[in-house]
This record gives C-alpha cells, structure tokens and sequence, in this order.
C-alpha cells in the first residue's frame, strides 16, 4: 500500500456534503496537487488533484468508486475543471482526480457538482452488492462471506468465499431471490 504524499497530511479534513447534497457553493480550494506535488494551480489541460473544504462528491470506499462530475468557477457559470473520481489520501481529506479545463488555485471558490445519474446508478450497483450477499448466504449457507467488491455505474462485482463451486440450480436461486428483491423495490 503506497503512503500519502506530504502534502496531504497537513490539509484540514474536507466535509463531506454528498449524502444530503449533489452540489455544493463556494468550496474552497485548500490544495492543489500535481504529479505528487503540491503546486499553486492548475492550467488548462493539466491532470492533477483538488483538495477542497467541502464536498458533494463520494470518494471511493466500501468497493464503491468515487463519484465524476464538475468543479464550476465562483460566478457558477463556467466548469473550472472535470472530476473523474475522489479518493481519501488521508482520513477525512478528500482528494478530487481532476482535469482542469481553465485554471484553477489555491485559494479559489468552485462549486462541487456531482454527475447524478452517474451517483445513481453507482448506488443501485452498491445495493446490488448486499442483495447478492443476502441471498447468497440464504442459499448456499451463512459460512459464506464477502471477499471484496466493486461498485462502479455499469456494474457490480462481488467476490466471496464459499467451500465449492456453485451449481446451476443455486445460481437460479441466487438470482431468483435477488430480483425478487428488487422488483419489491423496498428501501
């Protein structure tokens, strides 16, 4: 497991806005960083990542991958920069993998826009994951435990331990249960 670079270890941590919010006004920009380094913006063009002291967008965790969307410029008009995922360098600092399509620094105000069909479908996948769990376990046993997962807007991969391959008629059941599940759609 690699270590977080420096510069991240000094930031204050970033709230996390995203569960009640898809959008969130005026962020600030605590940190810029490039190629590991911490730098004082971000041109046009450049890849880097955005440390911000608020946000709407999900960082990835739990096998569910971190939310893409949009930073939008302080007079809300203009997108600053494409955000193609977050991940937590450090606990509680939220790092957003950017491409700047203007420049960006430190200091700056953005608005943190989430792409929300893409959150969506991710979430579904998310759900997918434990309904798989479930009947998992109610078929083939409660020794069976997961073993990882990823969660992404196309599609959910569940990793689990079992003592022997599945049969056609389990699979069948699994499946069965699962979009029994879902067309009750309850929550």
């Amino acid at each position: 497991q690699k270590t977080a670079a420096p510069v991240y270890r000094e930031l204050p941590t970033t709230e996390f806005e995203g569960y009640s919010a898809l959008r969130v006004a005026s962020a600030r920009v605590l940190a810029l960083v490039k190629d590991g380094v911490g730098v004082p913006e971000l041109k046009a063009g450049d890849e880097g990542e955005v440390v911000l002291d608020a946000t709407s967008f999900y960082a990835d965790s739990g096998g569910q991958v971190g939310d893409i969307g949009w930073l939008y410029s302080g007079d809300h008009n203009s997108v600053v920069a494409e955000v193609r995922g977050a991940t937590k360098p450090v606990q509680g600092v939220f790092a957003h993998k950017v491409v700047a399509r203007q420049t960006i620094a430190v200091g700056d105000a953005v608005d943190t826009v989430v792409d929300a069909a893409n959150r969506r479908a991710t979430e579904r996948n998310h759900t997918g994951t434990h309904l798989l769990h479930a009947a998992l376990r109610q078929t083939l046993g409660t020794h069976v435990k997961q073993a990882g997962s990823l969660n992404d807007a196309s599609r959910l991969r569940f990793d689990f331990s079992h003592f022997s391959a599945v049969a056609d008629e389990e699979l069948q059941d699994i499946e069965d249960i699962v979009n029994r599940e879902v067309l009750h759609n309850t929550k």
